[in-house]
């Protein structure tokens, strides 16, 4: 089983005429308009205003869809769910994207409530604090405290799952290594759609010109703006640096052509090193976080039963070696989240060191496929590399 999701998957479906018209309409309007509001704290603040109003605009849901806000503590959001015969005893948590400064629940529906149909459970998608008037170690602080929520409200480790997309991506994998850190027990699997996971002032290079969405330079500055006081190369911060040893299996997916893929493939690259199965698919010509975009490209829908996949694949082996997801290591009243310093500190509050024999980044094309990536994509056309 553990064969079966570290694998490498480059999908072969024909590029629908959504996704190229989508993609060309994005690319003069979307990334210019960004690249020029994305320059000052005004223009932050317009955008996430923007985004706050666009979140008010009713999404017209299948009927099947429920949606219902939760204002209980850490687990402030919503529940989304997708049919009437979902395992209530399991759960997923989101974290939807937006750099940390924009979106919010309501905006990702189209993901989460395909995620529910694809997991079988509920899904909370949480609303987590964001800049500009927070900052990154209150965004992990809430991650955190809404992990732990589902824990005390009865939820098994093994039987609760993480997801997120762009920054969301990054939230779910420095909450991942935030909750190995700290010793508590961890979800069965995690799914990080384009997460951006390099915060260093290195600046994106990789399909600048090609990217339809983002300006590369605009990451950069966002990455400048909301890692002032931290260390960027701590792997809370950068998950690219991490250590991985311990987490459970991870899904990564990218688009060929976006300004994050990179940074997904070192991710999914270091993670193996450290033993963890990790499935990584790369979609040729997808823009960034495509899946968000399934109301009207039939890749973006596609991208939903590749999930379904992995997550059924990852709950077996999980099953089969509940080693560190046993729910008996988790003590509240020790393990609060409180008891941890800022990003960059340890619990003592004494700044943590940086070893580049462990956090030196791998090289950065260490996407080339492995023998696993053999495995069977029943949904991929005959010669495609998935197959």
């Amino acid at each position: 089983m553990h064969d079966e999701i570290d694998v490498d998957v480059c999908p072969d479906y024909p590029l629908s005429w959504q996704a190229a018209a989508l993609s060309a309409i994005m690319r003069r309007t979307f990334k210019p308009m960004s690249g020029l509001l994305l320059r000052t704290g005004v223009g932050v603040m317009a955008v996430s205003r923007i985004a706050a109003l666009a979140g008010k605009v009713p999404l017209r849901l299948p009927a099947h869809v429920s949606v219902v806000r939760d204002e209980v503590g850490a687990c402030s959001g919503e529940w989304v769910r997708a049919g009437q015969e979902l395992d209530e005893g399991k759960v997923l948590l989101y974290f939807h994207g937006g750099g940390y400064f924009a979106c919010s629940p309501a905006t990702h529906r189209p993901i989460t409530w395909r995620l529910s149909a694809a997991a079988r459970r509920p899904v909370l998608a949480v609303d987590y604090r964001q800049g500009p008037v927070h900052r990154l170690p209150e965004s992990l602080e809430d991650a955190v405290a809404a992990y732990l929520c589902l824990l005390e409200r009865g939820y098994a480790p093994a039987d609760i799952l993480l997801a997120g997309d762009s920054a969301g991506g990054h939230l779910t994998l420095a909450t991942l290594l935030a909750l190995r850190d700290r010793g508590l027990p961890l979800p069965a699997a995690a799914v990080c759609l384009s997460p951006w996971t390099d915060l260093t002032d290195v600046p994106h290079q990789v399909n600048s010109l090609l990217d339809p969405m983002i300006s590369a330079g605009r990451v950069d500055w966002l990455a400048r703006r909301w890692t002032v006081g931290l260390d960027t190369r701590h792997h809370l911060v950068s998950p690219v640096f991490g250590d991985y040893t311990g987490l459970p299996p991870l899904m990564i997916v990218t688009g060929s052509t976006e300004v994050l893929r990179d940074e997904g493939r070192r991710v999914a690259e270091r993670a193996r090193s450290g033993g963890v199965p990790v499935t990584y698919e790369e979609w040729p010509r997808m823009p960034h976080a495509f899946a968000i975009l399934a109301d009207v490209v039939p890749e973006a829908r596609r991208v939903f039963l590749h999930i379904a996949r992995f997550l059924s694949a990852a709950q077996v082996l999980a099953a089969d070696d509940p080693g560190v997801r046993d729910l008996a290591t988790y003590d509240p009243a020790v393990q609060d989240p409180a008891m941890y310093g800022p990003l960059g500190q340890d619990p003592a509050g004494e700044t943590v060191a940086y070893d580049p024999v462990v956090q030196e980044p791998v090289a950065d094309d260490p996407g080339a496929r492995s023998d696993a990536s053999a495995v069977q994509d029943p949904t991929a056309r005959p010669g495609s590399a998935a197959a």
